[in-house]
């Protein structure tokens, strides 16, 4: 069947599932479960005779959508917070798992920018983090502490106003996608060129493995959550930008609903990285090797797995129950 004659014959029974998944016909969950079905098999066949046309990423996107649809309307004794992380947010991980990517290459290409900058421009550190926090960090060094700074402070108070500020700084990550994504870009690109003009200054200054086990100790949740939270942004601006075959209005409640969720989902990343950052990067300088490695290997791995692996575990779960 030619691809023309394959949208004809199926447009308005896709018309139906679009109308299902923005609340306009009331269906349970039964109905849903069944229109879930039709819509794999369509899914299928397009995979199958058409699979680098537009109609399969439409399918796809359509088939998440119900999925979701018939998750929340269920009956289930489950926790909602348990399933919220466990399946609600991986299989929305998933299925925007390209602008993940894009956020992770940009994180790595403007953090380069960062480091080739202060290598190349000695007045970039400064200009960038400060007079007062660089000098205050060349003292810092002289004395032997080069991470004296996260020893400042009650460990309750540090871990509360760090939290706030990384909250605070994840949102506008994300609520500046609203601007097209260039929000988004900016914000990122600030706290990137930080990031890596930061990094470079340690080793210039011959402690950048103490900066490390020092800093990565929290950095490693912190910075992640920011690229997850940038990637949530970049989701957001692109539903107003592309809204496909969606009205703009469609396509933006539709990114809003998924972005913010995965914008939540970091919640507990940027709360535990506040938790590190206030109780224990402050003993850093006295820990061994071995601890601190640990530490940041650990946390890191926890994340990453969350993230980048897991998704693809779910989704392999899903689609083995639909197959049955």
């Amino acid at each position: 069947m030619r691809e023309v004659a394959f949208i004809k014959q199926n447009k308005e029974k896709w018309l139906e599932f679009e109308l299902a998944i923005f609340g306009k016909a009331k269906k349970n969950p039964d109905e849903l479960a069944n229109l879930y079905i039709q819509l794999m098999n369509d899914l299928s066949y397009a995979q199958t005779y058409y699979p680098k046309s537009k109609t399969v990423v439409y399918l796809n996107h359509l088939a998440s959508q119900i999925y979701q649809k018939i998750y929340k309307t269920k009956r289930t004794e489950k926790n909602r917070i348990v399933e919220f992380f466990k399946t609600e947010v991986p299989l929305l991980l998933y299925d925007y798992k390209r602008y993940l990517l894009y956020a992770f290459v940009l994180f790595f290409f403007t953090v380069a920018m960062g480091v080739v900058s202060a290598r190349y421009d000695q007045n970039f550190v400064r200009l960038i983090l400060g007079d007062e926090y660089v000098n205050m960090s060349l003292e810092n060094i002289k004395k032997g502490n080069p991470m004296a700074v996260y020893g400042s402070g009650s460990n309750w108070g540090s871990f509360i106003g760090i939290t706030m500020n990384n909250l605070y700084v994840g949102a506008r990550c994300y609520l500046y996608g609203i601007f097209g994504g260039i929000g988004t870009f900016y914000i990122f690109l600030q706290n990137s060129l930080m990031l890596g003009s930061f990094q470079y200054f340690f080793y210039e200054q011959n402690v950048f493995w103490q900066s490390v086990r020092g800093i990565w100790i929290h950095g490693s949740m912190e910075i992640f959550a920011i690229v997850i939270e940038s990637a949530a942004g970049f989701i957001l601006g692109a539903s107003i930008l592309f809204p496909k075959t969606f009205s703009r209005m469609n396509s933006f409640k539709i990114g809003f609903k998924n972005s913010f969720k995965i914008f939540l989902s970091t919640f507990p990343f940027t709360i535990s990285a506040g938790f590190l950052e206030g109780f224990i990067t402050r003993y850093s300088i006295d820990m061994p090797n071995w601890l601190s490695s640990s530490i940041i290997l650990v946390t890191l791995g926890i994340i990453s797995f969350y993230y980048l692996v897991y998704p693809f575990i779910v989704h392999k779960k899903i689609q083995k129950i639909t197959a049955k």
